[in-house]
């Protein structure tokens, strides 16, 4: 099994193959949380459902339920955090304030 995906020191963003993406907001009460996985876990299979059927609307709709799920886990739409850091969501980490941290963290060297 792979390793789990680096996450920043702060806690905000996950890293993907040098990628940041917006990590779910830590401060959410477990059981809202656990709601907006279910959300997103039912809306991602429907998604695949509608593709391997080819049915449009259904792949739309299916998106829009995962964008809300992503929305209430807080990875998408405005950031959780309230000290008035910008958000660096998708940015590679290495063209970002992260960007030292990442590279001795992957022994990345500026690539």
């Amino acid at each position: 099994m792979a390793d789990p995906p680096l996450l920043t020191p702060d806690g905000r963003y996950l890293v993907v193959r040098g990628r940041l993406w917006r990590a779910t907001n830590p401060h959410l009460p477990e059981e809202q949380r656990q709601a907006a996985v279910r959300a997103l876990m039912a809306a991602r299979r429907e998604m695949g459902r509608a593709r391997r059927q080819g049915d449009r609307q259904a792949l739309a709709r299916a998106g829009e339920a995962v964008d809300a799920a992503k929305r209430a886990l807080g990875e998408r739409g405005p950031v959780w955090w309230d000290d008035g850091a910008p958000d660096y969501n998708r940015h590679l980490a290495k063209n970002t304030p992260y960007a030292a941290w990442h590279a001795r963290m992957t022994g990345a060297a500026g690539d």
